[in-house]
């Protein structure tokens, strides 16, 4: 009687035989680099991720040399305004953004900085405000306050 097993072979037969405990051997000519590759991409993936992208930029318009000839500093505090309608003011008198610029960089030079006071009205727009923060922040100013905030506590 044939056994079974004997009748059929197995594919891996010839790598190895249990009765002659043949193995066959031989050095691996080749080292697997899968995992090393799979590391290498995830650690670029993690780099991509962590490197801050520069999403935005603001624009400051250059202050030119023109001092407000209309404009007076106090020496205490100054108030910076904006207007519904994006106007910009310096102690209530209309200045452009250079104009301010100039006042803000003067009255950061003085040995007793003024309090710079940030006033914008309710309807101004959110971007003429964040520029004229960024102005007034690029000009030098230190001593910098918001006022009127009280004003907007209740939604209606």
């Amino acid at each position: 009687m044939i056994h079974a097993t004997n009748a059929r072979r197995s594919r891996f037969a010839e790598a190895y035989d249990r009765r002659n405990r043949r193995h066959r051997s031989g050095a691996m000519g080749e080292m697997n680099v899968t995992p090393f590759i799979d590391v290498l991409l995830v650690l670029l993936i993690m780099l991509i991720m962590a490197i801050p992208i520069k999403v935005h930029e603001t624009t400051i318009d250059l202050p030119s040399s023109q001092p407000c000839l209309t404009c007076t500093m106090n020496l205490d505090e100054n108030t910076v305004a904006i207007t519904a309608e994006d106007q910009l003011l310096w102690n209530g008198v209309a200045v452009t953004r250079e104009q301010l610029s100039t006042q803000i960089s003067t009255a950061a030079a003085l040995p007793e900085e003024p309090l710079l006071r940030f006033e914008p009205a309710a309807l101004a727009s959110y971007d003429a405000s964040a520029q004229t923060i960024v102005l007034i922040k690029e000009a030098g100013a230190k001593r910098f306050a918001f006022i009127g905030n009280h004003k907007y506590a209740q939604l209606d």
